[in-house]
């Protein structure tokens, strides 16, 4: 059983539309939604996204309704057609065109459609387009983003009812014929492969060699990520033919997201002496080009997709070996990248609430290395070393594929991941000049475990206070700024606590890059003395007290001895210590006394007396013992 989840499908252009519905399409190369309107016998498309959603495509005549093929690539090649009408568009339907029918070197017709054919089947793949209609005429062209021509083939024995025509490979059209067997009730295939490269070459059809003879490049079937503030250099190789001077042609499909500049220089010779020529290729986001206009851009928040091709501008049909160079381009988050930082207190899940318990936490050494060491009274942010020379920044370098590409100034938050709170921030929102009340963490409080948080504070809910916002005005100037970075120069004050602190960094700043940059770093906090029992002023209090009082008091008793009443005191004092004292000696001699009889009367015990004798022996001593035990 199959589920098929629906959602409300929200145009923000369908207010304005009158026409009746010809289909909706995703354009990719273009990163739009499109809506193609039908109205007094035209056709336009609208789209849903900036900047495009404020206007519509170029009207074109629509009779009949047409067949829409989004042909594969993602260049943005459209063909609209139907038995007695063919279109075709180079960008998503901005722009709807006819095609042109070429004999030889001279233009037969600039819209074929007007020619009365009768199309019964359409053959395209990224670069080709092929024609056969019930009329048993084969017409075979390229779409080009400067136009799109057919030539017509010589007449060949192709056409019944049920045949159809397809592209194998590049300039390889394939012609399937079913043919019904009066043995058996299903049908065999009658294929015929026609090699459009040798049929152009003829020289009936008067058609003008290839004036290139070869274009190549790395970048072919690949997909490459641009970020944001990044730069994409490709190139490609060409080889004109001896005595042509062909003009290359570098187009991209989505030019509202994607900027380049391309430049042609000389690349030496080839074997034969003829020129080689390398095309450079400098891609980097449209916002980000000089020349660009708010009006024309894409938002920059958006991640989009664009195709960039590599073509000649006045080739000809002939060329049909030579295909155009075409990559994929995304504008977006780039895998490859990732940021490095060099290398009562605990308060679980809540700021609010106070630690209830200890908690035991394992350092992992393999995933955070050694800790960073900090002092606890200097203001500090993120310290990197690279190449064993240590960088003050204020935030971390950015690494892709290994590779140190740049020192980065964005706007970032940390957290502990354990919990400990004993650190604060240098600036408030008065003196990091907010326009607005800024974000904390206390903004993004959650009942989640604290471990989970890194969600909760990223690039797609982050709101700058140096912006102003009317909803959200600046009450609190004094509260604490705890956004790192950017334009500001706030640190990180550490409380009067040595120990590890293990921090989650996040790149919060939306026009840095596309991903959610992470990295997990820990640091040591030393230098801080204990914490005291008594205020320091109490402490200074009873100090200076207790030696004024010491000194007061070597002054005054020698002082006082010396009078009457002293004497006496010291007469007492004397009394006093020699009863103690003779009180000790004799303690002491007793002691003495008692220990010297016990061993006098384990001394005196005969060892010839019988054991009977012996008892009574001891038994006659015993009242003397207790007679001494008695004094």
């Amino acid at each position: 059983m199959y589920f098929i989840h629906m959602h409300h499908f929200l145009f923000a252009p369908q207010d304005r539309l009158e026409g009746t519905l010809g289909g909706i399409f995703h354009f990719h190369s273009l990163s739009q939604v499109g809506i193609l309107e039908v109205k007094n016998k035209l056709g336009s498309f609208h789209y849903k996204e900036h900047p495009l959603n404020h206007s519509a495509g170029i009207p074109f005549k629509y009779n009949d309704p047409l067949d829409v093929i989004i042909k594969p690539g993602q260049r943005g090649f459209l063909v609209l057609w139907n038995q007695t009408s063919l279109l075709v568009s180079p960008n998503s339907g901005q722009i709807v065109e006819t095609v042109q029918l070429w004999r030889g070197n001279t233009i037969v017709t600039p819209n074929i459609s007007d020619m009365g054919i009768n199309i019964h089947s359409i053959a395209s793949n990224t670069y080709e387009l092929a024609l056969l209609t019930r009329e048993n005429v084969v017409y075979y062209g390229n779409q080009g983003y400067l136009g799109t021509t057919l030539v017509q083939l010589p007449d060949q024995p192709l056409w019944s009812e049920e045949t159809g025509i397809s592209f194998t490979d590049t300039g390889m059209l394939e012609v399937l014929t079913p043919v019904a067997d009066p043995q058996f009730p299903a049908f065999d295939f009658q294929k015929c492969i026609v090699n459009v490269q040798a049929v152009l070459n003829m020289p009936d059809l008067q058609i003008e060699p290839c004036n290139v003879e070869f274009l190549d490049s790395t970048m072919v079937e690949q997909m490459f990520t641009i970020d944001m503030n990044s730069q994409l250099d490709l190139s490609a190789l060409m080889i004109p033919r001896p005595g042509k001077i062909p003009i290359p042609l570098v187009m991209v499909s989505n030019p509202h997201s994607l900027g380049l500049e391309a430049h042609i220089i000389e690349f030496g010779n080839t074997f034969d002496g003829n020129y080689k020529y390398k095309l450079e290729i400098e891609l980097r986001q449209q916002q980000h080009q000089d020349s660009a206009d708010l009006n024309f851009t894409t938002s920059i928040k958006r991640n989009t997709i664009s195709s960039v091709t590599v073509d000649i501008a006045d080739k000809t049909v002939a060329c049909v070996d030579l295909k155009p160079l075409s990559t994929l381009i995304s504008i977006g988050c780039d895998k490859t990248k990732k940021i490095l930082v060099q290398k009562e207190a605990y308060r679980p899940i809540s700021y609010d609430a106070p630690a209830q318990s200890d908690l035991v936490v394992y350092y992992q050494y393999e995933k955070l290395g050694c800790p960073r060491l900090v002092y606890y009274d200097k203001p500090w942010k993120p310290v990197v070393e690279i190449g064993g020379l240590p960088w003050n920044l204020s935030l971390c370098l950015r690494w892709k594929n290994g590779i140190l590409e740049e020192i980065m100034n964005a706007e970032y938050v940390i957290s502990e991941v354990n919990g400990i709170t004993t650190y604060s921030y240098s600036l408030t929102a008065a003196t990091a000049n907010c326009r607005s009340q800024p974000q904390n963490w206390s903004t993004f409080k959650s009942e989640f475990d604290f471990l989970f948080q890194r969600t909760l504070w990223n690039r797609e809910n982050y709101i700058s206070c140096h912006e102003d916002n009317k909803d959200n005005p600046l009450l609190w100037p004094e509260v604490e700024y705890q956004i790192l970075g950017g334009q500001t120069d706030n640190r990180v004050i550490f409380g009067q606590r040595n120990g590890i602190y293990t921090f989650l960094l996040s790149v919060v700043d939306p026009y840095y890059s596309y991903c959610n940059l992470e990295t997990m770093f820990s640091v040591y906090v030393d230098g801080a003395l204990p914490m005291a029992f008594f205020s320091p002023e109490l402490s200074i209090t009873l100090l200076v007290f207790t030696t004024l009082l010491s000194m007061w008091l070597a002054y005054a008793i020698p002082k006082e001895l010396s009078t009457e009443r002293g004497q006496r005191f010291r007469n007492f004092c004397s009394w006093l210590f020699q009863g103690c004292l003779g009180r000790c000696r004799w303690d002491w001699l007793w002691s003495r006394l008692r220990l010297w009889l016990r061993s006098r009367r384990v001394g005196d015990q005969p060892e010839r007396i019988p054991r009977t004798q012996r008892n009574q022996t001891d038994f006659q001593k015993q009242p003397d013992t207790e007679a001494v035990r008695g004094l």
